[in-house]
């Protein structure tokens, strides 16, 4: 190969002669120079980003998995604290079920339902067909807050309750002190209640009571429950047993043989309390009866009626 050089200024004419394999040689020396001038100003490249670095790329991803498990321990905490929480909820209500289950039974038998009629030892018997409805997955936030709205239901319904046992307890405690029925076992009644003849002086005079006749020892019982206030002889009763039953009412046990409570004595209805005799003013063995409501003497057969 023959190159002619000519100069610019001078106008001088050269000429260079280049074998074949040297100009081989000077272009392959220049791609090699050209390719690592490009690799060298990539390296220098990525060195300034940080990518071409091993260590710096380990810091970082140790870091990140540091932070990720910090994030995963605080979850489970928060997941722990929600199952305690729903833990401690579920007891809570558990308590009142217990107790609802025992109240409802409780008025079951106060207001003498049926067995069978309404049963709180088992769950109540459902039916009917049903078809699924779609529903978005369940968050622990909305199982709390139907569990609170539970549980308000719950105490809500144990007030209630409360609420209808003290109304029967206070129904039952006035049937109970109420006076009804007959205060002996067996007789008949021999003398009513108002203005006779006195079996003694043959004079009229007001009876305050109700005699019923008997056999000598026959049982006397309480018409009413209530407390002993009296309990011995008096004069004109003979051997007396009184009873104050509350809201104004007295009951009288007259001419007993026998009382068998003392003063202060909590007595029931159809409790045996005293023996028929013929104690104090009377012509043979009977009980003579009589009801007081706010201190005044009524007519007995209005209550043993």
């Amino acid at each position: 190969m023959q190159l002619i050089l000519i100069s610019k200024d001078r106008g001088h004419v050269g000429q260079l002669r280049l074998s074949s394999r040297r100009v081989c040689c000077a272009v392959a020396g220049l791609a090699l120079l050209v390719c690592g001038t490009a690799f060298y100003a990539g390296m220098l490249m990525a060195g300034v980003v940080g990518v071409a670095n091993p260590k710096s790329l380990v810091s970082e991803w140790r870091a990140e998995l540091e932070d990720q498990n910090e994030l995963l321990e605080g979850t489970r905490r928060t997941l722990q604290q929600n199952v305690d929480a729903l833990a401690l909820r579920l007891g809570q209500m558990n308590a009142h079920v217990v107790r609802l289950d025992a109240l409802g039974s409780r008025l079951t038998q106060m207001a003498g339902l049926s067995e069978g009629e309404f049963d709180f030892t088992t769950p109540p018997s459902l039916g009917g067909p049903e078809e699924l409805l779609p529903s978005p997955p369940t968050q622990i936030s909305s199982i709390v807050t139907t569990l609170e709205s539970l549980d308000e239901q719950l105490a809500d319904r144990g007030r209630q309750l409360g609420v209808l046992e003290s109304f029967l307890l206070n129904r039952k405690l006035a049937d109970e002190i109420h006076p009804e029925g007959r205060p002996v076992t067996s007789g008949y009644i021999s003398s009513r209640f108002g203005s006779r003849n006195d079996p003694f002086t043959g004079r009229r005079a007001f009876h305050k009571g109700v005699d019923f006749a008997g056999r000598q020892g026959a049982d006397v019982v309480a018409v009413a429950s209530g407390v002993v206030i009296w309990s011995g002889p008096r004069y004109g009763y003979g051997e007396l047993v009184e009873v104050n039953h509350g809201s104004g009412y007295v009951t009288r046990y007259a001419h007993n043989a026998d009382n068998l409570v003392v003063v202060g004595d909590t007595v029931k209805r159809g409790q045996v309390i005293a023996r028929m005799g013929d104690t104090g003013r009377a012509t043979g063995p009977n009980l003579h009866f009589e009801v007081l409501h706010n201190g005044r003497a009524v007519d007995p057969l209005t209550y043993i009626n």
